[in-house]
Formats: C-alpha cells, structure tokens, sequence
C-alpha cells in the first residue's frame, strides 16, 4: 500500500526526513564505536558485514529491503519516505562510522555514547516518521505489528529487537550488556519522541461532520 506523494511540501519533506536519517546513521554508528554492544539490528548488519566483507551500510540497505518485504505482507502503507530511508541511511552510517573513532577504554564515555544513541534513535524516529512519507522498513514492520496485534509501540519495538539480536548473536554479531539497555530503553525513547513531536502513526481519521 503507497502512501501519496504531497509534491508542495516535497522538498521541505526531504530535508526534515534527511535531518531524521542522519540523526539514524549517527546513533547506529555512536553505538557500533561505544563498543558495549550494538543495537539489535546493528548486531544482525555487523555480523553479516564480518561474513560477507560488505560494509555496515551497505548491508543496512540489504537487511531493509528484506524487512520492507515483511511490512508490505502485512499490508502496512509505506511512500517515498520509506524507499528513502533504506537507500539513505546506509550511507550516513557508512560516513559517521568514518568520523567517530573507536572508544574502548573510557566506560563513562561509552556509556554516554550509548545513553546518547538510545535519545538520538528515538528522536530520529519521530522526526522522519511525523513527515507521514512511510516510516523506514523496520519502524514500518514496528508500525505493523503495533495495528495488527494491538501491541503498544514500545512492545511491538521490544519484541522485534529481541527476535533480531537471537539472529545476529547466533551469527557471531557483537552482543553485549549494551545491547540488553538498548532493547530496553528504545521501546520508550520512541515512544516518548512521539510525545514530544505529537506523532500519532495510525491516528483514526475524525468523521465528517454532519450536514
């Protein structure tokens, strides 16, 4: 299902959802170099990056189009905004990777960068999920499960990072007690972003009024 394409308001669209994908990019990256254990489905794309010798970005963009498949079998509506943010976000994560250094001796530094990532993960979600263009392939998935179970956000984010950390784990990703606060905390953090930005995914139309 295609969400239309609202060509008057494109082009201040595309920059407020690059906004959100570099956030994206940059949160995944800060995790990655924290090295206290990445997000799940940075474990899942690191691990298959060692296997294949492709970079990180590069299989951002592979495992998302996998995970847009899923969505669209649960008929969840998806737009440009959706294509966008598997084909972008890959390559913001290729360049912060790029920019931030290792960090592996200064815990308090870590520690803040993965507090850090969980708040910029979360506001990166709303911000490129209010542009209404289609949520990205996982928070699509997310969005999915969230209307066709009755599941809260926080829970329908919970489960699907579990599931994906198992996978990423069992093929060697890196796995650590940061990954079990990330799984944790995001649920929350997207949650409260959509507070914060007043995003209402699925809101029900109000009924036209009455002649």
């Amino acid at each position: 299902m295609l969400k239309p394409i609202h060509w008057k308001t494109f082009p201040r669209d595309f920059a407020v959802i690059q906004v959100g994908f570099a956030l994206f990019g940059l949160s995944i990256a800060a995790l990655i170099r924290a090295h206290l254990g990445t997000s799940p489905w940075a474990v899942l794309e690191v691990a298959l990056a060692q296997i294949t010798g492709l970079t990180v970005g590069t299989l951002s963009i592979l495992v998302g189009f996998a995970v847009l498949a899923g969505a669209l079998a649960l008929k969840e509506k998806v737009g440009w905004g959706t294509l966008a943010n598997i084909l972008c976000i890959g390559p913001w994560l290729d360049l912060c990777l790029w920019l931030i250094p290792d960090v592996t001796d200064n815990l308090l530094v870590q520690i803040a960068m993965l507090l850090s990532a969980v708040g910029l993960m979360g506001v990166a979600t709303a911000i490129y999920i209010g542009v209404d263009a289609g949520a990205g392939p996982r928070d699509s998935l997310m969005l999915a499960l969230h209307r066709t179970t009755g599941l809260s956000v926080r829970v329908a984010r919970g489960a699907l990072e579990v599931a994906v950390v198992v996978v990423g784990w069992l093929l060697g990703g890196p796995l650590g007690l940061g990954t079990v606060a990330f799984a944790v905390l995001i649920g929350p953090a997207v949650q409260a972003a959509f507070r914060l930005f007043r995003v209402r995914p699925h809101a029900v139309a109000a009924p036209p009024a009455a002649d």
